[in-house]
């Protein structure tokens, strides 16, 4: 117990691109509600061009969490190939 190795260093995979998804989602969101004019206070509501800038940032967002879970899936199966 005491002298056991320690468990292998697991590298993550994936991860960065997408939790810089999620936030582009989010942001991508929050703007196109800006746009629209949902949410006031601010000087971005009402403004058009966010309502089209916000569903590209919101559709950009989606295609790094999909880049990234492909990365993450690949890995793993990598890591399992590499088990047997």
């Amino acid at each position: 117990m005491v002298n056991e190795p320690a468990p292998p260093f697991k590298k993550l995979h994936g991860w960065l691109p997408m939790a810089l998804g999620v936030l582009a989602v989010v942001i991508g969101a929050l703007w196109t509600l800006q746009g629209f004019d949902v949410l006031d206070d601010s000087r971005m509501s009402g403004v058009g061009i966010w309502s089209v800038i916000g569903p590209v940032v919101a559709i950009g967002g989606l295609i790094l969490i999909i880049l990234g879970e492909r990365t993450r899936s690949r890995a793993k199966r990598a890591e399992r190939d590499l088990g047997q």
